[in-house]
């Protein structure tokens, strides 16, 4: 199945691939941050219901197993790392397999995943993490694979989706406008905070009131990181389960949630920008995740794909996580004919192609 490239995005995909067939991988370090688009299983060692860590998830993985995943199989993320030139995939950082783990240069990186973690603790578990690694091969080759690694963040959709839209105290109090605003706030405060106290109201997937400080420990820049790629918003009015409930019964893509997706992220590629200028050696890069996902949807046999309004699992309009089980009736056979794997989530053959637009845009990023 193809995917429309431009000649010379096709031409960098395959230069790269041939590139790491005979050697180390192309940067020292993949650091994944986000939701459960890039979760490949944080949540199974946490106290909540939001899991994948059960069949049908996983089925078509490497090994045929749930591993956590909010896919049939391998994440957008684990065919990043493979373009890469990592030999495997990263494993949750609260994982047992990532206990232990010390050196990023590893394939299997553990991943720093932003759920029902905080962003200041998942910052904190990256501060742990390099702490081990400097332990291991010193402060010099320490600053070298941080400096040069990859960090992604992924994440805004379920604060959208599954927090803003549902939950009348917050969508009475903020508008869409201010609701982004503050998770540009959020952002900001991510790559580089500043050296004093302040009250955030936000805590990207739920929203109460903490206190935090914003020093340097608390954000990328000031711990050495200097390559950053951070994802726009999905076409969230086109997602099966937003379709569903916030359609009123149209059965088309919702046109208000898509344009707060827009909006969205013009904001986000605004505030790139100026934390590009002002952060001496950043290279920062926005990935267009809306356009390419939206072409998949609104052009599926063109990309391959038989079903882009209804996902695999279940009755493909809703369910999710404990939705989504071994018994939900009418999951298909072959999920590589849909777009989404369940309401929220693409499916594996989805996010093998937004990898490869996500390597194209982000080639700035590589060397």
């Amino acid at each position: 199945m193809g995917f429309a490239r431009n000649a010379l995005g096709a031409f960098l995909l395959l230069v790269l691939i041939l590139s790491v067939a005979h050697g180390d991988p192309l940067v020292p370090a993949l650091c994944i941050f986000g939701d459960s688009v890039v979760d490949a299983g944080n949540n199974n060692n946490l106290a909540t219901l939001v899991k994948a860590n059960f069949p049908p998830y996983g089925r078509d993985f490497v090994t045929h197993r749930p591993t956590g995943r909010f896919c049939n199989g391998k994440l957008a993320t684990d065919f990043t790392a493979e373009y890469l030139g990592f030999t495997s995939y990263p494993p949750p950082y609260l994982s047992q397999e990532a206990q232990g783990r010390t050196s990023c240069r590893e394939p299997t990186s553990p991943q720093l995943l932003l759920r029902a973690i905080s962003l200041t603790q998942q910052v904190e578990y990256y501060k742990e993490y390099q702490a081990k690694v400097v332990r291991l091969v010193g402060k010099a080759r320490a600053h070298d694979i941080f400096s040069g690694g990859i960090h992604l963040l992924s994440a805004g959709s379920s604060d959208f989706v599954q927090n803003y839209y549902i939950n009348p105290l917050l969508n009475r109090a903020y508008s869409a406008d201010q609701f982004s605003d503050l998770l540009m706030k959020s952002y900001t405060t991510f790559v580089q905070a500043h050296n004093k106290t302040t009250d955030i109201k936000l805590n990207l997937v739920h929203v109460f009131n903490v206190k935090l400080d914003l020093g340097h420990r608390f954000n990328l820049y000031g711990l050495g990181v200097r390559k950053i790629g951070v994802t726009t918003l999905p076409p969230t009015g086109c997602l099966p389960a937003a379709i569903t409930l916030f359609s009123s019964g149209s059965n088309q893509c919702v046109a208000r949630l898509n344009q707060d997706a827009i909006n969205f992220n013009s904001k986000l590629n605004i505030t790139s920008q100026v934390l590009q200028n002002k952060l001496p050696g950043l290279k920062l890069v926005v990935f267009d995740i809306y356009q390419p996902l939206l072409n998949l949807i609104t052009k599926p046999t063109d990309n391959g794909f038989f079903e882009s309004r209804k996902a695999c699992c279940g009755t493909g309009t809703i369910e999710t996580s404990l939705l989504c089980n071994a018994r939900s009736v009418g999951t298909c056979s072959n999920a590589s004919q849909y777009v989404f794997w369940d309401g929220f989530h693409p499916s594996e053959s989805a996010n093998q192609l937004l990898a490869g637009s996500l390597l194209e845009q982000g080639i700035n990023l590589i060397g």
